[in-house]
Order: structure tokens, then C-alpha cells, then sequence
């Protein structure tokens, strides 16, 4: 399977625009949209080291769908362990975080269609030589991932390079995905597994840091989330397939994960 990265290597840039499609879809007649996100998934959703503000490419995203939808959204955080309860007891209107689609989440909130795919990468130290791929770090008792409980990159360090325990020592728990990457960077931790969209955000800001080392250790799609039942639903995919089919998510994909630099 082509990896994330190659699949989007040759795009070109495109102008974002919600003016081609936004008669022809529905019309919220500037309803409000309390948004959730965590600010500390790049290059998704952080904070601009310049202006102290949230940006990213979910912002961009869901400013551009609040456009074509003739809907205003209103900013709001929450870390990540309490979102999707956040958003299911109707606090928020929609969540977003590189939210994966899966079947025990849908039994809590709705889904949006995948607005991303990615895959799993281990993400290591620009001078990690201890291991090259998943299975020569499983094999050294000595290494470390660092994970945040309850996240598909926790997930896939137990079940697709560890033993299936989900309390192996092996896996440093910590608050907040950049904490992650901070304890990799300070040898904390001997790996991140992240998604090739977050891990090229990373090495991008961090040159020289960081490399990937293996290969991809899973496949995601990302949907954002709503209150069960959300009539905004049919709307935000109506705005989503218009997006894919104008080149809108191209240009952000190219804007975040090729150009942009801190």
C-alpha cells in the first residue's frame, strides 16, 4: 500500500476557497458550532510558537466547512482524555484531535466520512541505532514507547509491536501527545508512534531531530465527532466530499504537511 507521505508528495498547491460548492450546499443560516480541540497534535492542531494562537490543518479545515455551511465556529480546548465524553453529553458541537474511526468510539459519539488516512510510524531520535523496524524493538527489553492511554497510537505499540498487555511497563504513559514527543526528545522514551501526517509535522519543526525508522504498522482514517444524533452530521460531509472534489484538501494537505515551517 502507498504510504500517506508519497501519496500526497506530487500535489500542487491549490487555492482555498469555500465559493464553488457553497450553493450547493446546506445552509446553517449562521448557526454558531462549539468546536473542541486539544492544541497538541501538529500538525492537526497546536499552537502557532509566534502568535500564541490555535492553528493548524483541522482549523483550517473546519473554518473552511463553517464558510461553505454559512456557519460561525466558536474555538474551544479539551484534552484529549475527556473529548469524547465532552462531545457525546453535548458540551461541544464537534470534536476533532486525528480522531480515529472505529467501532468502539461510534457506539459513544458520531462520525464525519474520513477527512484524512494515515498510517503508523515509529517515530525515533535522528540517531537511534539501536533498532531499524518494529520487530528489533520488540526484541530489546530495553526500550521504551511513549504513548497517551486510550489513543490508537497507544493501541498499536500493545497489540502490533508488544506482547497484548496493555499494562507492559514497556510503554511510558503520558498526558498529552507533545509530552510524548518531548520525552522522546530528551531520551525519556525510545519511541513515539505516530501517524505519518503528525510525524512529518515534527520532523519538519525539529530538523535533525527526528527520522522514521520501519514501516507503516497500521492504517486509520480520521473523522471528527458529534453529540450522537447531531444534526450537523449531514451537513459538515456534504462540506467534506465538496473540499475533496474542488482540491481543497489537497492544498491543505501540501500547506501543512509539505510547507509549512515554524
Amino acid at each position: 500500500m502507498t504510504s500517506f507521505l508519497s501519496r500526497f508528495a506530487l500535489l500542487l498547491a491549490l487555492p482555498v476557497s469555500g465559493t464553488s460548492f457553497a450553493a450547493d450546499l446546506p445552509d446553517l443560516n449562521g448557526r454558531t458550532i462549539l468546536a473542541v480541540t486539544e492544541n497538541a497534535y501538529t500538525p492537526l492542531n497546536f499552537v502557532d510558537p509566534n502568535t500564541g494562537e490555535g492553528i493548524g490543518w483541522e482549523y483550517d479545515a473546519m473554518n473552511e466547512i463553517g464558510k461553505r455551511l454559512n456557519a460561525k465556529i466558536e474555538w474551544h480546548l479539551s484534552s484529549w482524555d475527556t473529548m469524547i465524553q465532552a462531545v457525546k453529553q453535548e458540551q461541544y458541537d464537534i470534536g476533532m484531535d486525528g480522531i480515529t474511526i472505529n467501532e468502539e468510539r461510534a457506539q459513544q459519539i458520531d462520525f464525519s466520512d474520513p477527512y484524512l488516512t494515515s498510517q503508523q510510524f515509529m517515530l525515533v531520535r535522528a540517531d537511534e541505532d539501536r533498532f531499524t523496524d518494529a520487530k528489533s524493538f520488540a526484541a530489546n527489553d530495553d526500550l521504551h514507547f511513549g504513548a497517551q492511554a486510550g489513543t490508537t497510537n497507544f493501541y498499536v505499540a500493545v497489540y502490533n509491536v508488544l506482547d497484548g498487555n496493555e499494562d507492559n511497563p514497556r510503554i511510558t504513559l503520558l498526558e498529552t501527545f507533545g509530552a510524548s514527543v518531548q520525552a522522546l526528545k530528551a531520551g525519556d522514551v525510545d519511541s513515539v508512534l505516530m501517524d505519518a501526517t503528525s510525524a512529518r509535522g515534527y520532523i519538519g519543526a525539529n530538523p535533525g531531530q527526528f527520522k522514521i525508522v520501519g514501516g507503516p504498522l497500521g492504517t486509520e482514517d480520521f473523522g471528527f465527532i458529534f453529540t450522537p444524533g447531531s444534526d450537523l452530521v449531514a451537513p459538515v460531509n456534504a462540506a467534506i466530499k465538496s473540499m475533496k472534489e474542488d482540491g481543497t484538501l489537497d492544498a491543505l494537505n501540501k500547506k501543512w504537511f509539505f510547507d509549512y515551517n515554524q
